[in-house]
C-alpha cells in the first residue's frame, strides 16, 4: 500500500518527535529549576519604643494687649514694629505735660494742708493745758480737736491725689510687661487716645510656646485598650516627651511636656485637645504655625518587627513566606498592625526564631526549596 506523500512527512516529524523526548528523558535532572535564592532574617522578640504623631499648632504662651491706661494725645512710638522687645521696654510715649502740671497742683495742695496740719496741732497743743486748768471750755477743747484731726485726713487726701497724679504721669511711658514678640502698631503719632482706642499694638511670649493638638476619641480609645492589654507601657511617670517637627520635617532642637489636657471632648470634633510647653528660647517657632508634634517614652514589649516588604497581602488577607527547617518556603498568616519606621509590627503569626524571607519572595511557591541569603540593609539581622 502507498501513501501520499504528505502522510510521509508528517510521519517522520513525530517519529523525531517521539525520538527527542526519549533521549530528554533518558537524562533525568537535566534543566530542572534549582532553590531560589531568598534573603531571610530570624525573628527576635523585643521591647520597642514606639512615638505618636499629630498635626499640631503653636501659640504664644501669653499674648498681651498693651493699651494705653490714661487718656491723652500718643506723642511717638519708640519700638520696632514686629521685632523681639524685653521686659520694662518703652513702647510707646504720650505728652507727660498735662500729667506733670497736675502732679505740681497736687504737691501745691500737699504742702498746704500739711500747713494747715501744723497749725491745728499747735492749737490743740495749747488749748489741752488750759482745758485741764478749767481755762478754756471743753467745747474748745473738742473744737481744736475736731480741727486737728480734720486737717490730718485733708493731708491724707491730698497724699492721694498727689500718688494718683504721679501714676498717671508714670501712664505716659507705656514698657512692655513682658518679652515677646510685637505686632504693628495700632494707632498712630498725634492721635488721641480715649478709652475707645485705647489699644495700641500686643506681645506675644515666645519662650516657652505652647503647642496644641487633638486625638481622636477612636485613637484614645485604642491606646487605654492596648495599654489595658500590657500591648503598651506608658511613660514609668506618666509623662510623654514632646518632639517638634518643623515644616520642612527637621526636628525642633527643644523638647517639651504635656501641660495641659482638656477634660472633656470637643462635641463639635469629638477630639481631645492637649496642649503641650515648649522652650523656644531662639524664638525659631512662632504663634499659630503649623508643626508635626512627636510623643515618645511609651514601649511596646516582647515585639516581633519585620520588613514592610517581607509582607504581602492575599485573598485571605496578610502573610510572610517563611523558611521551613527543610529548608523550603512556607506561607504564613499573619496580623499586622501599626508601622515603625520601614517595619512593620507582627501582633500574631510570628514567633522567636521564625526565619522570614525579606526578598524574592515574589517568585515563590509553597514548598519550593530556597537558597538563603543574609540581608542586606541597615537594622536588618540574619
Amino acid at each position: 500500500m502507498r501513501f501520499p506523500l504528505f502522510l510521509h512527512a508528517n510521519l517522520a516529524l513525530l517519529l523525531a518527535a517521539a525520538a527527542g523526548c526519549g533521549r530528554e528523558g533518558a537524562t533525568p535532572g537535566k534543566g530542572a529549576a534549582g532553590p531560589i535564592e531568598v534573603t531571610a532574617l530570624s525573628v527576635s522578640p523585643r521591647d520597642v519604643p514606639v512615638s505618636f504623631e499629630f498635626v499640631a499648632q503653636t501659640q504664644s504662651s501669653r499674648q498681651v494687649n498693651i493699651q494705653a491706661r490714661v487718656s491723652g494725645f500718643l506723642e511717638r512710638r519708640v519700638y520696632t514694629e514686629g521685632s523681639v522687645v524685653r521686659e520694662g521696654q518703652v513702647l510707646f510715649l504720650m505728652d507727660a505735660k498735662p500729667f506733670q502740671a497736675q502732679v505740681d497742683a497736687h504737691a501745691a495742695a500737699l504742702a498746704r494742708q500739711q500747713a494747715g496740719l501744723e497749725v491745728a496741732r499747735a492749737d490743740l497743743e495749747r488749748t489741752k493745758p488750759l482745758a485741764a486748768q478749767n481755762a478754756l471750755s471743753q467745747k474748745d477743747l473738742d473744737d481744736a480737736t475736731g480741727q486737728f484731726l480734720g486737717a490730718s485726713a485733708a493731708v491724707e487726701e491730698a497724699k492721694a491725689r498727689l500718688e494718683t497724679a504721679k501714676l498717671n504721669l508714670s501712664y505716659c511711658t507705656i514698657v512692655s510687661p513682658v518679652t515677646g514678640i510685637t505686632s504693628a502698631a495700632l494707632q498712630q503719632d498725634g492721635t488721641y487716645i480715649s478709652p475707645q482706642n485705647s489699644l495700641l499694638t500686643t506681645v506675644a511670649v515666645l519662650s516657652p510656646i505652647w503647642v496644641n493638638f487633638s486625638v481622636s476619641e477612636n485613637e484614645m480609645h485604642a491606646y487605654e485598650e492596648q495599654v489595658a492589654r500590657g500591648a503598651l507601657l506608658p511613660p514609668r511617670d506618666g509623662s510623654f516627651v514632646v518632639e517638634v517637627l518643623l515644616v520642612d520635617g527637621s526636628l525642633f532642637p527643644h523638647t517639651g511636656r504635656i501641660t495641659f489636657a482638656s477634660p472633656s471632648f470637643s462635641a463639635q470634633t469629638g477630639t481631645f485637645l492637649i496642649r503641650a510647653s515648649v522652650d523656644n528660647p531662639e524664638g525659631i517657632l512662632r504663634p499659630n504655625a503649623y508643626v508635626r508634634v512627636r510623643l515618645t517614652g511609651t514601649v511596646r514589649p516582647h515585639a516581633i518587627l519585620v520588613p514592610q516588604r517581607a509582607v504581602q497581602q492575599g485573598s485571605a488577607g496578610h502573610f510572610v513566606w517563611v523558611v521551613d527547617p527543610e529548608g523550603k518556603a512556607r506561607p504564613r498568616p499573619v496580623q499586622v498592625g501599626q508601622w515603625h519606621g520601614n517595619d512593620w509590627f507582627i501582633s500574631e503569626g510570628l514567633h522567636d526564631g521564625d526565619r522570614v524571607i525579606v526578598d524574592g519572595g515574589l517568585a515563590l511557591r509553597a514548598g519550593a526549596p530556597v537558597l538563603v541569603r543574609p540581608p542586606t540593609g541597615p537594622g536588618l539581622v540574619p
